[in-house]
């Protein structure tokens, strides 16, 4: 029998005093570990062998792929390319980002659920929005923007994805995400969020002057 040391016995020694060397001995072959396995965290979970099974994150029938997208986009010399992505926060609500990539205008948007249907619903409310037209619009391959084809009903726009893994691809909106986090920070809520509020926090991040920009507005930018 494994002694872990001494006036204790076995069944009172507490998961989180086991070394993780002890564990992986517990964690042997069943016949000679006894009972006492049953003492570490998720002992009670059935473990099964895992086979490769179908990821049906990123797969819909007719997405675009980031690798068809004009190339004249990577220049960032044309107003209307941008970037969408969702950021999160306990519970189910959350919001929607979209950055336009020449300037890094930003347009936030309020989401009850992480689902098809609100993105379709809110990403098409703020393409009507914009002065300027909105040609395309890059996401990741989350399933919330598996309805694609609901906002390519606004006039001039396509929709493509982004390798999958790759948030580099995505580089503008992964930036903008960050400053968004300094008024969402991670573990924050959004279930009092408003729209009121993202119109808010994207003024905010419109109207601040970055070094990429020469120090102008996104704003003035976009204008």
């Amino acid at each position: 029998m494994l002694h872990l040391g001494g006036e204790l016995p076995p069944q009172a020694v507490p998961a989180s005093s086991l070394h993780p060397f002890q564990s992986c001995c517990i964690l042997g072959p069943k016949p000679p570990r006894g009972q006492l396995y049953t003492h570490l965290r998720g002992a009670q979970k059935q473990r099964r062998k895992r086979y490769r099974s179908y990821d049906s994150r990123g797969r819909v029938a007719g997405k675009r792929p980031i690798t068809t997208r004009p190339a004249a986009v990577e220049t960032r010399a044309q107003l209307g390319h941008w970037e969408a992505d969702t950021v999160l926060g306990p519970g189910r609500p959350c919001i929607v980002s979209m950055v336009e990539r020449k300037t890094g205008y930003v347009v936030i948007g309020k989401l009850e659920g992480r689902t098809t249907v609100e993105v379709n619903r809110r990403a098409k409310q703020l393409i009507r929005r914009q002065r300027r037209a909105v040609h395309m619009i890059t996401a990741d391959n989350g399933t919330e923007f598996h309805g694609y084809t609901a906002i390519e009903r606004a006039p001039h726009t396509r929709f493509y994805f982004a390798t999958p893994h790759h948030a580099w691809e995505r580089g503008t909106n992964e930036k903008t995400n960050g400053l968004i986090r300094q008024y969402l920070p991670k573990g924050q809520t959004m279930k009092h969020l408003t729209q009121h509020d993202c119109n808010r926090m994207s003024a905010q991040v419109n109207t601040c002057p970055p070094k990429w920009l020469d120090y102008r507005t996104p704003e003035e930018c976009y204008a």
